[in-house]
């Protein structure tokens, strides 16, 4: 087996693959750009070298230093986790000559499946099911419309070098067509290099189905089973699953089959993931091969009892597959989450800070855990950050990925849901809220799945604001009152001294308080405001919210968490503070309240209106509009890039637009005013 093997990735990707790399005895080297010098990966790995500033093209792309590198630390291979290099048939092929063992498929497999468009004409030669669409080399747009109209619509433009659901768009409309066309090529040539795109139908209310496959350089090859990858927001996968929900035993063999056959059809050696798309009766069409392990092959982990990473490195070492197709059953049903740091209610916008609090349930990481041969741990934790990292502009905003393992599905859903209670984030905005009302909404419990789910739930996933429960105040306002009452204590020169402390002494009469919280729900109040009052008694407080008042009293208070009587009701949870915002942390639920503290603020003036800002840091692609111009509601006005994605910036209502204040290529801050809008 190897001694040492550079890992070349970043995140969670990178502490992965070293985890397994450690329980085999094998040293690791880490690779890091600037922005990740202080990050988890290079702390896990036995060595670092830093191979260039932030942005991946100009670090983790950068295949002839990481080849350097792994020389001179005395690699014997070089592992390239999932994502950047990792289906780079020439960075494949660079390794080899170079006398270094490349823990992946060979250049020619990844060619013949690296392009979804040859891709396709390989699987039409064997006779395996596909789309209708278009896969040919002529990118005219003129000629890709007429494709696109003669296929009928809605059609799916893909990027063909493509993956992660970057270069993607539906177009529902003929007219729509060449400007969605423009926008997936300039995402496909941020994102892979390449703006050759392919044309396909768009299926109504498909399954994500893929299927997990290995080979070794024996000739040996086998699936493990399938996965449902439906759930997704933005062609991104959301929620996957292992077993797929209603999946007959004969459809699995017949699609486990297509994928073996598929994988043997170019040579492939090690992991890889057919990707089919299936109708809701069943039948089922070639989507495309990924020529990589896939973030979700976790939960294939956990239902198979493997370690595929552990596979990966024996197969490239020369060693046979360590199970054969008879000895790979499905035991119980495994789910993963994963966590992002991003808006779900503000289109999925990703969030860039700094993790500043992260609080996670009892789990394993990185391993099945549990009692081996028996079953896997319950809730498993892959995460390449830590408390007090930060998420940046520069990758994917994704913090960590939630698995966890059930006798059935029943069982998995429940501690997916208990899992994602206990989580605590603070710091930046999450997808936390969003995927609990996800895995508890109806459609998910039943497994009524289709790629289109989030979107046909919107009412209930995307629900109103809702006003912050009196619960939730009282939490925030004893969390504020015991702080001050702490650094008031701690300033005293004299502890025995009433008129020293914030106890809410007074002589005569009654101590006050009148607190204001504010959240998105409050902003349309009168006052803008949640109005919390507090009355002290030598035997507690009263607390009065939208004039209904209730005695109040502390129960516990140990570090951040509290316990407090509301009335009758008796109530738990964990108060964060993070500046002028408390993140209140009860009953499974996340609040975020903004103290309005009102000698802080004294003096300020509200910022100037009319500007439309950015929703995130990111770059400007493309201005659509000129200083002048009068557009309508919902016209583009820019598009911004951010983690690869494009977001278009609409029009708030009809308009003019007075001043144009960033160019194409622009970097803009969260918030920047981008232009001056003047409504009709």
């Amino acid at each position: 087996m190897f001694n040492k093997i550079l890992i070349a990735n970043r995140g969670e990707i990178a502490c992965r693959v070293a985890a397994t790399a450690r329980r085999m005895g094998i040293r690791t080297v880490a690779v890091y750009s600037d922005a990740d010098a202080g990050s988890k990966h290079v702390a896990v790995c036995d060595e670092a070298v830093w191979i260039g500033p932030a942005a991946a093209k100009e670090s983790y792309l950068r295949g002839a230093r990481i080849i350097e590198v792994a020389l001179a630390t005395g690699a014997q291979a070089i592992h390239p986790g999932y994502g950047f290099l990792s289906e780079n048939a020439e960075f494949a092929q660079a390794c080899e000559k170079a006398g270094l063992v490349f823990i992946g498929p060979p250049g020619s497999s990844m060619r013949a499946m690296g392009s979804k468009s040859a891709a396709k004409q390989l699987m039409e030669g064997a006779n395996v099911p596909l789309v209708p669409g278009y896969h040919g080399e002529n990118q005219d747009p003129e000629f890709l419309r007429q494709q696109a109209d003669g296929i009928g619509y809605p059609v799916l433009l893909k990027a063909s070098a493509g993956g992660g659901g970057k270069g993607m768009r539906v177009v529902e409309r003929s007219e729509d067509f060449v400007a969605a066309l423009g926008s997936c090529k300039r995402e496909a040539i941020s994102s892979f290099g390449d703006d050759k795109v392919l044309v396909e139908k768009y299926l109504q209310r498909p399954r994500h189905i893929e299927i997990q496959v290995f080979a070794d350089k024996l000739g040996n090859c086998v699936y493990l089973h399938e996965r449902d990858c439906s759930v997704q927001r933005r062609h991104q996968k959301v929620l996957e699953e292992a077993p797929a929900p209603g999946m007959p035993p004969d459809r699995r063999a017949a699609m486990g089959e297509a994928a073996v056959n598929a994988a043997r059809a170019v040579g492939y050696v090690g992991a890889g993931t057919v990707e089919f798309i299936a109708n809701q009766d069943g039948s089922f069409y070639f989507m495309e091969m990924n020529t990589r392990l896939q973030v979700e092959h976790p939960v294939t982990e956990m239902i198979t009892g493997t370690d595929l990473v552990e596979w990966q490195l024996r197969v490239a070492f020369g060693e046979p597959l360590p199970k054969k197709q008879s000895e790979l059953a499905i035991h119980g049903h495994a789910i993963e989450a994963r966590i992002y740091a991003e808006n779900p209610e503000k289109g999925f916008l990703p969030s860039i800070g700094t993790l500043r609090h992260m609080d996670t349930p009892q789990a394993v990481n990185f391993e099945l855990g549990g009692v081996a041969g028996v079953e896997p741990a319950a809730v498993r934790i892959d995460s390449g950050v830590r408390e007090g990292d930060a998420i940046s502009p520069f990758y994917d905003p994704m913090i960590a990925k939630l698995i966890v393992w059930g006798a059935d599905r029943t069982q998995a859903l429940a501690r997916l849901s208990q899992a994602l209670a206990e989580f605590q984030i603070v710091g930046l905005a999450t997808n936390i809220a969003f995927l609990k009302r996800l895995v508890e909404g109806q459609a998910f419990a039943t497994a009524d799945l289709d790629t289109g789910l989030i979107e046909r739930n919107g009412a209930t996933l995307f629900p109103p604001l809702r006003p912050a429960p009196a619960g939730a105040l009282a939490l925030a306002a004893v969390s504020l009152i015991e702080a001050e009452k702490r650094s008031s204590a701690a300033a005293s020169a004299n502890a025995a001294d009433p008129w020293g402390q914030a106890q809410g002494w007074r002589l005569n009469g009654d101590y006050r308080r009148q607190l204001s919280f504010g959240d998105e729900y409050a902003a349309g109040l009168i006052g803008g405001a949640y109005r919390v009052g507090l009355v002290y008694h030598p035997q507690g407080w009263e607390l009065e919210v939208d004039g209904v008042k209730q005695p109040l009293t502390v129960s516990g208070h140990a570090g951040a968490t509290l316990s407090v009587r509301l009335g009758e009701q008796s109530m738990h949870g964990t108060v964060r503070r993070d500046g002028e915002l408390f993140h209140v942390f009860t009953n499974g639920e996340h609040h975020t309240l903004a103290y309005n503290d009102p000698m802080a603020h004294a003096g300020e003036a509200e910022a100037a209106g009319g500007r439309l800002t950015a929703p995130m840091p990111g770059k400007v692609v493309a201005v659509m509009v000129e200083a002048g111009q009068e557009v309508k509601k919902g016209d583009a006005l820019v598009i911004m890039e951010a983690m690869k994605m494009e977001h278009t910036i609409g029009a708030p209502s009809d308009g003019l637009v007075e001043e144009v204040l960033y160019a194409v290529g622009d970097q803009v801050a969260d918030g920047a005013p981008l232009l001056a809008f003047k409504a009709a």
